[in-house]
């Protein structure tokens, strides 16, 4: 079939843009072919007969950083001219993906978190008038909801809610909702009495990765670390929810000045800088700014992730909250221990239950008896190795390419 995928940005390192690239390569295994309407193609090679850049789509476009502002940051008084912005881009999308649509003979739609998440409200909208224009059958992968998100998407307007509720998620006849935890399974059957469809995150098992190559070889060294040093990896964004305080506390609680804990993600998902302000703050006053290195840059220098994990003797991830936790399965793909906390509402009931050997912690509360177990893998490569290869194989086993392929064999058939 012809599908047709609509997404606010890809070629980025979000988790909606990542899974987006794997279920494209799947996809394509499957004999489709993949055509993208997106507002941004960030580390992406464009194929213009295949990829289709619109700009209104962007998170960043004015459609959508006014719609967001009016909506949840600084409300005017009046919710009406909001809303008839929201209209009014809606359908400038609208025709805009209908006559994406109708050029590239799309035969079946994939929305990217659109339909989800309302962080572009005239993005969502368009999607659900093109569907109710076209009759095209649509697959919504829906990452996360406005009501995990506390706040965020909660407007001073209650006709703003209301909008927000009647859009989102995209509640049509017919729709085949995948989500990507046990969570949001129970979330549409109680909510809205509908069977979604679970499609965990994966990542490609029979890919080479996180191996020291020619390379990679002096990666750690362009971060200032020695040889005699070891490296913990904390590979996320700079957002509050990514728990990096706690990995900041276990260098000190292991008080040790030959770890060094490399922080690869940037901050440009941080509101004023304001968390990383927080990070900057606890590491003067810890005095460990010899020990944390923020790698943001250095990153970028390197083809993917695969080089940072290649070097690292263990991985921190000590998460409040996440809709799954790719880095997670990337650190057992990299065949790394890692140190996690029992993040909501993910990890117990849809990794931590598969046997994988950790350390977790509860709470961001880093115990003794916690710090003691990290110390003693820490310093012991050997054991490094085996909980590796232990946990690789329960990664392959349950969030390989080969589980996706049989899920997405299923939602595409139509």
């Amino acid at each position: 079939m012809r599908i047709g995928i609509i997404i606010g940005r890809i070629g980025g390192v979000d988790g909606v843009a990542l899974e987006t690239e794997k279920w494209i390569d799947v996809l394509k295994k499957l004999g489709h072919e993949v055509f993208i309407m997106s507002g941004e193609f960030e580390s992406w090679t464009m194929d213009y007969d295949h990829d289709y850049l619109f700009p209104a789509l962007s998170f960043f476009s004015v459609e959508a950083e006014w719609g967001q502002r009016k909506a949840f940051y600084e409300p005017d008084k009046d919710p009406g001219p909001l809303l008839e912005h929201v209209e009014s881009a809606s359908n400038m999308i609208h025709d805009a993906m209908v006559k994406w649509v109708s050029d590239k003979k799309i035969e079946v739609l994939l929305s990217e978190n659109a339909s989800a998440l309302p962080c572009h409200l005239s993005m969502g909208v368009a999607i659900k008038k093109l569907i109710k224009t076209t009759g095209l059958p649509i697959v919504t992968h829906d990452h996360d909801f406005h009501w995990e998100r506390g706040e965020r998407y909660v407007s001073a307007h209650p006709e703003i809610n209301q909008y927000v509720d009647d859009n989102f998620p995209l509640l049509l006849p017919d729709v085949k909702h995948a989500v990507i935890n046990t969570f949001g399974v129970e979330t549409f059957k109680n909510r809205f009495n509908i069977d979604a469809t679970l499609v965990p995150n994966v990542m490609d098992f029979n890919r080479i990765y996180g191996v020291p190559t020619p390379e990679n070889q002096f990666f750690l060294k362009d971060l200032g670390i020695t040889e005699d040093e070891i490296a913990l990896l904390q590979v996320t964004r700079i957002v509050r929810r990514k728990g990096i305080e706690t990995a900041i506390s276990l260098i000190d609680k292991l008080d040790d000045k030959k770890l060094k804990l490399v922080i690869t993600g940037n901050n440009n998902d941080d509101e004023n800088k304001e968390y990383y302000n927080e990070l900057i703050d606890q590491i003067h006053q810890l005095n460990l700014s010899s020990q944390i290195i923020f790698a943001a840059d250095k990153v970028l220098d390197h083809k993917d992730l695969s080089d940072v994990y290649a070097h690292g003797r263990a991985a921190t991830y000590f998460s409040t909250y996440e809709g799954f936790g790719n880095a997670f399965v990337e650190t057992v793909l990299a065949k790394k221990p890692i140190f996690v906390n029992n993040y909501k509402p993910v990890y117990m009931q849809d990794i931590g239950n598969k046997g994988f050997e950790t350390v977790m912690i509860e709470d961001g509360n880093l115990t003794p008896e916690s710090v003691q177990q990290m110390s003693d893998i820490i310093y012991n490569p050997q054991r490094c190795l085996e909980i590796g290869e232990y946990n690789f194989e329960i990664g392959k086993k349950y969030f390989s390419y080969d589980v996706l392929e049989e899920k997405l064999s299923s939602l595409f058939k139509f």
